[in-house]
């Protein structure tokens, strides 16, 4: 029996739960079980499932209600005949039970008071009546109702005297494990000396054993109260002998101890259970840790730190907390894999296929991953290099990492790093604290099996700090080659090897990438993809992929190569192909509507359809006219690949101040004034008078103003358009450009070339005014890229003006004096 039960029951224990106007609850007597006996059972009752205990007859015992629906049944049932029904679980862990997840056999429970305890949860005093036997289960909700029939209770006795020996058996037993265990109070033996019902005292036994619920159940079945006698005397047999040999081993060990000999007891004592129980030591355990330890080939270093650490687990005790956080060390060092290398495939022609299947394009990309092959087939043995490939988002550099794993025949694994911000999630947390877990980098190494997987390191721009450290810190070590031979995890605490791990990081904005970082890797830049590059990615991989995704075939839809070009100038205007694959799901989508609903479709979709199915084309030629004065198009690069932006400019008479607007940042805005004090200081070279710029205030803006915008490049473009304002001269149709200037008149290259081109592209642009030292950027973009497109290269302003601006004047030219 256990403490806290008897505590429960005892007549004193209930009457602290009760108010001081309660009389106390008297244990049962035979009168008051003829009573009982007398009373019959409702032809209904609504159930209470119990997790962890059984209600027995004549029994009172507190429980406590957590779920909703036990809460709702107590009030209904308090506020009424206070009558309910009781049952236990089969499984306590289910919180909804329903009838295949009780016990049938249960107990009519009388409620005595219901208390509402500090933390908020009902605690109910429940009194057992007469046994019942589920028959319908009615109502299920909010809680559960069910039609029950009185269980038969047989009292028949062969013979009275063997009867009477079973019940002073129980009596004697019980008082004999009050006296044999501690842990129960005296007045457990005067409840017991003082019960005179038969039955009442088998219930009161039966309940307060220390049994499972299952093995209460089954004396709770049993109708017949000579047999639930003798399964009680059974089980009380049992956990008197448990405490006797419990007691003989304390005995056995029990001796003057010091501080020193104080963890030798302990162990001591829980191996003379082992032996008494027939169980198995911990010593079996480590042993199989040892021999699995010989077969590592880690260093001398792990090797020694693992002998350490596992001569400190055998001295613990298993019951310890500290016990499983040493475990788990130990089995950290088991299952990750030292010296375990996958072997490389050295098959250049199968990478070189690998690659083109997946990806169309990304010839730098795919040159670079040959390459490391090449070396690695030659050398047999390199520290692999990381890789770095940026670039908007879309263009497959997330993708690309699981083509070169199978590529080189390595396993693959994905960590993002976007918005984290725990340095721990890099290097681990100390043993010493509570729930310590080793870095993400050593746990997906566990998973893999390998030393040296292909590990793509996702959006390591988007690495944030905080309070909890600076993770882009502690990528330093992980991500330079002369020092991850040895990168060391606070779980670990010793060494391990990232050398041969080929990593490729991905990133959308190399500016957010602290230098340090920035300089351990080898940059890769992953532009966008021209319309061309777009068609094809969706002919080869964007629709098929679709059309596996949705249950289709080419049998249900074709799209031809007219209609995927609409699809990308009308409705994307991305760099990447994120939003054409969206689009071209849209289509598809309709495909899969017409099969189901069985409606009549063209599989050739027409171009008039997509329009159709889509929506009027979200874009157009973005390219304005040249019929206003002051308005440029230039060429701008973002985050997410190349866009055109237009430079507007008017005058208004005033003084000659400038203002500007559009959420311009200071770049830009020195820019601007850059242009207009070269104009005023060469008005005569660009035929304007210096009247003009005395009596006219100039406006410079940039659309879509809720864009924040930044850079030099708009530089020639600020120029230009001013120049234009001033003289009203119209500027070349279809002509864009990009470049930085100076206070004497020097045009400065600018980046992001290529995707400035393909937004030019896009747009429709035939010319482009470049610096002359940004024709080598040009020179490494494919030819059947420019085709159609004309570069003017300058050095100088002038040469800006002399290419942009025609002779001729704008429609409604102003006479500005």
């Amino acid at each position: 029996m256990s403490k806290p039960k008897i505590m429960h029951l005892d007549n004193l224990s209930l009457q602290n739960m009760l108010n001081e106007d309660s009389e106390l609850i008297p244990l049962m007597t035979p009168e008051d079980e003829e009573i009982i006996n007398k009373e019959s059972v409702p032809e209904v009752l609504a159930i209470l499932p119990l997790r962890n205990t059984v209600l027995f007859p004549g029994v009172v015992i507190p429980i406590t209600a957590g779920r909703d629906a036990s809460i709702q049944l107590i009030k209904d049932a308090n506020k009424g005949d206070k009558v309910i029904g009781v049952v236990a679980q089969r499984n306590e862990e289910e919180e909804k039970p329903t009838l295949k997840d009780i016990h049938t056999t249960g107990v009519v429970a009388q409620i005595l008071r219901v208390l509402k305890m500090p933390d908020g949860n009902t605690t109910v005093i429940i009194q057992g009546k007469k046994r019942f036997e589920i028959d319908t289960i009615i109502q299920d909700k909010p809680y559960l109702k069910a039609t029950v029939k009185e269980a038969i209770e047989d009292r028949s006795v062969d013979d009275e005297k063997e009867f009477e020996a079973i019940i002073e058996s129980i009596k004697e037993q019980a008082l004999e494990v009050i006296k044999e265990n501690p842990m129960l109070p005296s007045e457990a033996s005067f409840a017991i000396k003082n019960i005179k019902s038969d039955s009442f005292l088998v219930n009161f036994i039966s309940s307060n054993m220390d049994l499972s619920v299952a093995q209460k159940q089954v004396i709770l079945e049993k109708d017949n109260l000579k047999e639930r006698a003798l399964l009680a005397l059974k089980n009380l047999n049992k956990e008197l002998q448990k405490l006797k040999l419990r007691n003989d081993i304390q005995s056995k060990t029990r001796e003057d101890l010091d501080q020193q000999q104080r963890e030798y007891y302990l162990n001591q004592q829980l191996k003379t259970i082992q032996d008494e129980l027939g169980g198995v030591s911990n010593d079996e355990e480590l042993e199989e840790m040892r021999k699995q330890a010989k077969t590592k080939k880690w260093n001398k270093e792990v090797g020694e730190t693992f002998e350490k650490e596992i001569n400190r687990l055998k001295r613990m005790n298993p019951q310890a907390a500290e016990y499983g956080v040493q475990r788990s060390y130990l089995e950290l060092l088991l299952e990750l894999p030292w010296g375990i290398y996958s072997k490389d495939k050295f098959d250049l022609k199968f990478a070189t296929k690998v690659l083109d299947r997946d990806h169309f394009g990304l010839e730098e990309v795919k040159d670079r991953i040959i390459e490391h092959l090449a070396v690695l087939k030659l050398r047999g043995d390199m520290k692999s290099p990381i890789i770095c490939l940026y670039g908007p988002p879309g263009v497959g550099k997330t993708s690309l990492g699981k083509s070169v794993a199978e590529a080189l025949g390595r396993k693959y694994i994905r960590m993002s790093l976007g918005g984290l911000r725990d340095e721990a999630e890099i290097r681990g947390h100390r043993k010493t604290y509570i729930g310590a877990m080793p870095g993400r980098l050593i746990q997906n190494l566990k998973k893999a099996g390998t030393s040296n997987p292909v590990f793509v390191l996702d959006e390591i721009d988007k690495l944030s700090n905080s309070h909890q450290g600076d993770p882009s810190s502690a990528m330093l070590e992980v991500l330079d080659p002369e020092q991850n031979e040895s990168f060391y995890d606070n779980y670990l605490e010793v060494g391990y090897d990232l050398s041969k791990i080929l990593f490729i990081a991905t990133a959308n904005n190399l500016g957010q990438i602290p230098w340090a970082l920035r300089d351990r890797m080898e940059i890769i830049n992953v532009t966008g993809y021209t319309i061309e590059e777009k068609i094809e990615i969706a002919k080869r991989h964007l629709l098929p992929k679709q059309l596996k995704e949705h249950g289709l075939t080419t049998a249900h839809l074709k799209l031809g190569k007219k209609q995927l070009e609409q699809i990308v100038e009308g409705y994307t205007r991305e760099s990447g192909v994120r939003g054409l694959e969206k689009k071209i799901a849209k289509v598809v989508r309709f495909a899969a509507k017409s099969i189901a609903l069985e409606e009549e479709y063209d599989i050739a979709i027409s171009s008039e359809k997509i329009e159709s199915i889509l929506g009027t084309p979200r874009f157009r030629d973005k390219f304005e006219n040249n019929d206003v004065a002051g308005v440029v198009t230039g060429l701008a690069w973002t985050s997410v690949g190349g866009d055109i932006l237009f430079i507007e400019s008017i005058l208004s008479k005033g003084k000659g101040n400038l203002s500007i607007t559009g959420n311009l940042g200071n770049v830009m805005k020195e820019s601007a004034t850059i242009a207009l004090q070269y104009i005023k200081s060469n008005a005569e070279e660009f035929g304007i008078k210096q009247e003009i710029l005395e009596k006219y205030n100039v406006h410079i803006h940039v659309p879509e103003g809720a864009t924040p915008k930044d850079g030099p490049s708009a530089g020639i473009t600020m120029l230009t358009s001013l120049v234009s304002s001033f003289t009203q001269r119209k500027i070349k149709n279809k002509l864009a450009m990009t470049g930085e200037i100076t206070l004497r008149g020097k045009v400065l290259p600018v980046g992001g070339i290529k995707e400035k081109i393909l937004a030019a592209k896009r747009a429709n642009i035939k010319e482009i005014i470049l610096c002359k030292e940004n024709e080598k950027d040009i020179l490494e973009i494919k030819e059947s890229y420019l085709k159609g497109m004309t570069f003017h290269y300058v050095s100088e302003m002038r040469e800006v003006i002399e290419i942009a601006l025609t002779k001729q004047k704008v429609k409604n030219a102003k006479k500005l004096v």
